[in-house]
């Protein structure tokens, strides 16, 4: 069970900075207190914040139940989400690099969830 959480966690995460990413995209941002409250009030960038809140809240139960040294290498598997997203969403490139950082992640994620 504590796994199956883990997994909405770790999306609810990822689709957090999607949002955020959009809604970066949406406004012009400034460094003036009108660029900041349009960027903290844009729709993706609430929905983000609140998808956050719930992750947290989430990851709190988790921690409740399982050892940090576990569940907390696992949850890199949001930056292998994020890259994905990066290149399926938003057509950023995909190279070898990328290929490589993101299967160490994977395989390190898989080794620590075996212990």
């Amino acid at each position: 069970m504590i796994y199956i959480l883990l997994g909405i966690n770790i999306l609810l995460l990822a689709t957090g900075q999607i949002l955020w990413k959009l809604g970066t995209m949406k406004v012009s941002f400034t460094a003036s207190f009108k660029g900041i409250m349009e960027l903290i009030f844009n729709p993706y960038i609430l929905g983000g914040g609140g998808l956050y809140v719930v992750a947290t809240v989430l990851w709190l139960y988790i921690l409740s139940k399982a050892e940090l040294s576990k569940v907390y290498p696992i949850q890199s598997l949001c930056y292998v989400l994020g890259t994905m997203a990066g290149v399926f969403i938003f057509n950023e490139k995909f190279t070898t690099n990328k290929f490589l950082g993101l299967s160490f992640i994977i395989l390190g994620a898989f080794f620590i969830a075996k212990n």
